[in-house]
């Protein structure tokens, strides 16, 4: 018989998720000024211009209409913003941008000081050097907990790239390594119908 899972277990809850391996992002909005005056965000100053932060909690949720989500701290400053902002982008990281993925993972500071970017079709930054990117409009958001899950429609993706992924696993930065072909053919298992 297993045990229930007691509340109060943030670090073990911590270290057991954190043997799944889970791709690096960092999600994007650009506020223009006029974003100041929505009234539900009018509680707590909005800046203007770029906005980010890194993430890990992203992943896509169905192909029609071709929807993702990310989840984030309900705590966040940046969030207020990109809900504001109303439009947001996935940068999805390479395995050589783990210093992008440290200046987005820290609070404060203008995060877009030594960063290269390009508008996205959103007004959203689209960091140079990531494999791909995602440009989305914010569909719906659900409390969940201590974070928001964060549904965005998606209107724009970008070209793809060669490049390995940034990954986070058991508290540190990794990255992919083929699978021979070998073993490729011998596995046992289809592409199942519920994989995107």
């Amino acid at each position: 018989m297993t045990a229930a899972v007691p509340e109060a277990v943030p670090d073990r809850f911590r270290e057991v998720l954190g043997h799944f391996c889970t791709g690096v992002t960092v999600v994007t909005g650009y506020v223009e000024d006029s974003a100041r005056s929505l009234a539900d965000y009018a509680s707590s100053p909005t800046p203007t211009g770029p906005v980010g932060f890194a993430c890990q909690s992203f992943a896509a949720l169905s192909l029609d209409p071709p929807l993702v989500l990310f989840c984030v701290a309900r705590t966040s400053r940046t969030w207020p913003a990109l809900a504001a902002a109303g439009t947001f982008a996935v940068n999805v990281l390479a395995e050589d941008q783990q210093a992008v993925c440290a200046e987005f993972g820290r609070r404060g500071g203008d995060k877009f000081s030594g960063v290269s970017w390009r508008p996205a079709p959103s007004g959203a930054p689209l960091l140079d050097g990531a494999l791909t990117w995602v440009d989305c409009e914010v569909q719906a958001v659900h409390p969940a907990g201590d974070h928001y899950v964060v549904v965005g429609r998606v209107t724009a993706l970008g070209e793809t790239s060669d490049a390995r992924p940034l990954l986070f696993h058991r508290g540190r930065y990794t990255v992919t390594e083929p699978v021979p072909d070998a073993l490729t053919a011998l596995m046992p298992w289809p592409r199942p119908d519920d994989w995107l």
